[in-house]
């Protein structure tokens, strides 16, 4: 069957391009999100970014099209965690998570658009994380990677910070930085089941 809409992941992020592919995703494209990011202080914040990455890029493409677009945020007690400036912030940001449980949320934005007719799902999807507790030995070792300094809350669960994760409530995706039962579920509810299964299927 051909497929001829147009599937734009909008992220520059290689973790929820291999999500995607995971999946079963095999035709879809890559642009960047232009928009300006809200600062993130609370969870709605996450939600609201993905829905702004969306309509940047929704906005410059013709033709049957659907965009899928995420926002990830670590909280800890109420308090953000974004990407560390730099290693004396990373290290602050794991000596905080040492032995306690955190939040992980990841939003949502999918649009789906043929000739006039848009339809859009926005959902936002949380999962506890607990991590063991560090040595300092261990932090510097995790430093000297280099895997923290790109991250939001200074590790990445699909790498090396995988060995301090004790345990998950949740989705494990949603830590990663895409929920894919989350994205199943929407595309369902845009696509229906078989167009669905036929767009995971590669054609």
């Amino acid at each position: 069957m051909l497929f001829p809409m147009r599937v734009i992941l909008a992220s520059s992020s290689p973790r929820r391009r291999e999500i995607l592919s995971l999946i079963g995703l095999k035709n879809f494209e890559v642009i960047p999100p232009k928009a300006a990011e809200r600062k993130v202080k609370r969870p709605a914040d996450v939600k609201l970014n993905a829905l702004l990455k969306a309509k940047s890029v929704l906005r410059d493409l013709e033709g049957e099209v659907l965009v899928i677009a995420s926002d990830t945020a670590v909280f800890l007690n109420g308090r953000f965690l974004g990407k560390p400036k730099d290693r004396n912030e990373a290290k602050e940001m794991l000596l905080s998570l040492s032995g306690r449980w955190h939040t992980v949320y990841t939003s949502l934005a999918v649009f789906y658009r043929k000739g006039r007719a848009l339809k859009r799902h926005l959902s936002l999807h949380r999962t506890a994380v607990r991590f063991k507790r560090l040595t300092p030995r261990e932090v510097e070792w995790y430093l000297s990677t280099g895997e923290p300094l790109d991250k939001a809350g200074a590790y990445g669960i699909q790498g090396h910070g995988a060995i301090f994760v004790e345990k998950i409530v949740g989705d494990y995706f949603t830590v990663m930085g895409l929920p894919a039962a989350g994205l199943y579920g929407a595309l369902r509810k845009l696509l229906g089941e078989e167009r669905t299964l036929e767009l995971l299927s590669g054609f």
